[in-house]
């Protein structure tokens, strides 16, 4: 099993997973905040078109994570998978479309033969949000953004995992003194907003094993936040470099990581 991220932060998110056994390759992209066309040109330039998604998850209906969901199943006929919360707070239309799925918090959803999504709930403002782990029988991947605080429920989804893809959204004081208005500031900071630097580090640190390969900093805010200060919370937990982290940028994403 193999990922990368597409793009990371408040302009779009989406993260691409895939693993393969001969010559069978199973591919799942968690979220699509991005136009169609934008999103069809970085999965191209990681080798992959939009007809070769086997499934799409979306986490939550923020137009960062949900963006072209819709175009996706009409025009590409791909298979999207959400809570019944995300779509009453996304839908424009009364009826769900046919290639629409139903994700629910702690039910296993089977893609293929490779690849087992596991989605949890995690507190944030949204209707229903699910994050999720991803395993193909011999590893995983733990993805965590959008959420305001660390839970057990959280800590016991990412632990022995063999990667993490973590939100480091805000470093605490770059957002207090930035530019943002209060009321955008305590939303941020607050239990159902997004976790900073310090609170990734926290979980991290219950989530660290011999076995993590990869820790990603993820969803990292351009007016609050900035990628060595985010890298090195995260390499202190690990006591590593902050240069073995990898930074998930808004515009390129991440390479390719293999989760072995």
């Amino acid at each position: 099993m193999r990922f990368c991220s597409l793009g990371s932060g408040s302009s779009g998110n989406a993260t691409l997973v895939e693993a393969g056994s001969g010559a069978h390759t199973v591919r799942v992209l968690v979220d699509c905040g991005l136009t169609l066309r934008e999103l069809t040109a970085r999965l191209a330039q990681r080798g992959c078109s939009p007809q070769q998604l086997n499934a799409v998850f979306v986490t939550h209906e923020h137009s960062d994570h949900i963006g072209c969901a819709s175009a996706l199943m009409r025009r590409h006929a791909v298979p999207v998978w959400m809570s019944e919360g995300t779509w009453r707070g996304f839908a424009r239309e009364h009826a769900p479309p046919p290639l629409l799925r139903f994700a629910r918090d702690a039910e296993p959803v089977r893609i293929g033969e490779l690849l087992e999504l596991r989605p949890y709930a995690v507190p944030h403002d949204a209707r229903e949000p699910l994050q999720l782990s991803i395993s193909d029988g011999q590893h995983r991947l733990g993805i965590l953004t959008d959420a305001g605080v660390e839970t057990e429920r959280i800590v016991q989804e990412l632990q022995a995992c063999s990667a993490l893809l973590l939100e480091c959204n805000h470093d605490l004081q770059m957002l207090e003194t930035g530019p943002y208005p209060y009321f955008l500031k305590r939303r941020i900071a607050g239990p159902r907003g997004h976790l900073s630097n310090d609170s990734a580090a926290g979980i991290l640190s219950r989530c660290a094993h011999a076995g993590l390969k990869h820790v990603v900093a993820a969803h990292l805010s351009e007016q609050n936040n900035r990628p060595d200060i985010a890298a090195l919370a995260l390499a202190q937990v690990l006591n590593t470099a902050a240069s073995d982290i990898v930074v998930a940028d808004a515009r390129h994403g991440s390479p390719w990581l293999d989760v072995h």
